[in-house]
């Protein structure tokens, strides 16, 4: 993947700061949907963040599994969809890798959460169109998107390339 392409992604990603987690996997047990805010994307296209702890064991879950997150906040002119392959990571010394995460802090969150890595395959980031629609430019867009695929046209990007 480019770099100006990477650090795009993570300069949009970061100024949303969070997403929707659905974990995509066919697995019976797996992490449910949720809420996540982004800790750091790092520069090899890692997005990072912590999740609520589910009350099974991790050792019970999928170790790899593929994911999407969905990056939108009210008011911002765009909003991205990432789709990649998510791990929880239980590993101290990967953990370590997000450096300006307090040590209390690292403690506190592994007790009661628990940190998950998605790399990104693909993002798709949607511009919105500018300006507020009539009533009479809503009803002919919605109408029209019956017929072809949404009002957005996305940028694609694949960074695992």
């Amino acid at each position: 993947m480019a770099i100006n392409q990477l650090n795009f992604l993570q300069e949009k990603i970061q100024e949303i700061g969070s997403a929707i987690f659905f974990n995509l996997s066919d697995s019976v047990l797996k992490l449910p949907t949720s809420i996540v805010s982004t800790l750091q994307v790092d520069d090899y296209g890692f997005v990072w963040f912590f999740m609520q702890k589910p009350k099974q064991h991790l050792k019970e879950f999928e170790t790899d599994f593929p994911v999407r997150l969905d990056f939108f906040r009210k008011g911002m002119s765009y909003f991205l969809q990432v789709m990649g392959k998510g791990w929880v990571v239980t590993d101290p010394e990967e953990m370590n890798t997000i450096s300006y995460l307090p040590e209390e802090a690292k403690r506190l969150a592994m007790n009661e959460m628990v940190l998950v890595k998605v790399k990104i395959m693909k993002a798709e980031y949607y511009e919105k169109s500018a300006g507020r629609l009539s009533r009479w430019q809503n009803v002919v867009n919605t109408f029209t998107s019956w017929f072809r695929n949404g009002n957005y046209r996305p940028d694609t990007y694949y960074p695992a390339s």
